[in-house]
């Protein structure tokens, strides 16, 4: 695993706005229905990764008009909520889900909800450059994080590791500190605790 300096990583220097994968209408990623954005490319190398292959900038395919125009299509339909950008690591592909995410807000706004998975943590986002800052205030949900296998849980939600957290962006850069995403569960809780709630 990789720990690097504020400006050290640049998706300018690194991307190749490759792909690794498109998933439309999942019910894993986030909230609700989605449409999943899998970028290439990840600099953390995280042992236990599970997408390990898409560490590669050239993993995939090219980004394309015509993938970005079926996104926003399949994300037009009303049971969408929301996109999801995975990777990889999206703020090492900001060319990519920057562009992606400001076509999303110009055609619906904020009708549609964005989440993003990054090994960064929302700290770290806030001191780096100008387009992950950019890209960072576009999300709405962020789980953040390095995976660490030693941490590992799979009984979490949305997460792999304990040190990850489930972010509430908005209200985080509203209030100037993390503020964790608490809408049906809450951000610390497991599959058990939210089953057990929607029972009682």
């Amino acid at each position: 695993m990789r720990d690097p300096q504020p400006g050290e990583w640049l998706s300018a220097k690194v991307s190749q706005d490759h792909v690794g994968d498109y998933k439309p209408f999942q019910f894993v990623d986030g909230e609700g229905v989605r449409c999943s954005l899998y970028v290439s490319g990840c600099l953390f190398a995280c042992e236990g990764c599970f997408n390990e292959a898409t560490w590669s900038f050239r993993y995939g395919r090219p980004y394309t008009d015509e993938l970005e125009d079926t996104i926003l299509a399949d994300l037009a339909q009303p049971y969408v909520q929301g996109l999801t950008l995975l990777g990889g690591e999206p703020f090492l592909n900001t060319g990519v889900c920057l562009r992606l995410v400001q076509r999303l807000r110009r055609e619906h706004g904020q009708a549609k909800d964005v989440w993003a998975w990054t090994g960064y943590t929302v700290e770290e986002l806030l001191a780096d450059s100008e387009d992950k800052r950019a890209l960072l205030a576009e999300v709405d949900v962020l789980v953040d994080g390095r995976f660490r296998q030693e941490l590992r849980d799979p009984g979490l939600q949305f997460r792999g590791s304990s040190n990850q957290r489930i972010v509430d962006v908005r209200a985080t850069l509203a209030a100037g500190e993390v503020c964790l995403w608490e809408h049906r569960a809450d951000a610390t809780a497991t599959f058990e605790q939210v089953e057990r709630r929607a029972l009682i």
